[in-house]
């Protein structure tokens, strides 16, 4: 089993709570393992994406705080790939097939990201190379590359549960 992890950058606490909790729901809702914000630590946000959990289901991390380019030379040195969306970079359908099967560090913006980000990624990807939301960017990267599966991921240790319905809204609960 490969690991992906989403290392969220520039998070602005004051700012960016709701798009970095979005983020973090996306990377668990289509087969992430977990996410990391660089720089800052967020209690709020990280407390909330462990609410989802506890209630969801996981397994799924969230932490903060940590320094982006230990967490980018930690990656590499286990093996793992660095890709980094941003739509400056090359088609996403061109670099997926080196991509699947692979250990993958994610990175994705919230504001401008340093250009050194550019240099150390292995691979710069572009979903589209128009400008457009990071967690729409992310959603569809995280899509394509499991070839819509993750939609079906069942996730473990449950408190609620959607039951699918034409028109109704129900949410089982663990007995």
């Amino acid at each position: 089993m490969h690991k992906i992890v989403i290392l969220r950058m520039g998070h602005r606490p004051q700012r960016d709570k709701r798009l970095t909790t979005h983020v973090a729901l996306v990377a668990r809702a289509f087969g992430a393992d977990g996410v990391i914000i660089a720089g800052v630590r967020d209690i709020g946000v990280e407390r909330s994406v462990r609410k989802v959990v506890e209630l969801w289901g996981g397994p799924f991390f969230i932490r903060g705080g940590e320094d982006w380019e230990k967490v980018v030379q930690y990656w590499r040195s286990d093996g793992g790939l660095i890709t980094h969306l941003t739509m400056y970079g090359l088609p996403v359908e061109e670099v997926l097939p080196s991509l699947r099967g692979k250990d993958l560090l994610i990175v994705v913006g919230a504001e401008k990201v340093p250009g050194k980000v550019f240099a150390v990624a292995d691979f710069n990807v572009a979903v589209t190379n128009q400008p457009h939301s990071e967690v729409a960017a992310l959603a569809v990267f995280l899509d394509r590359l499991f070839y819509g599966a993750e939609l079906k991921k069942e996730f473990l240790k449950w408190k609620l549960k959607i039951i699918p319905g034409k028109k109704s809204k129900k949410v089982q609960k663990m007995p």
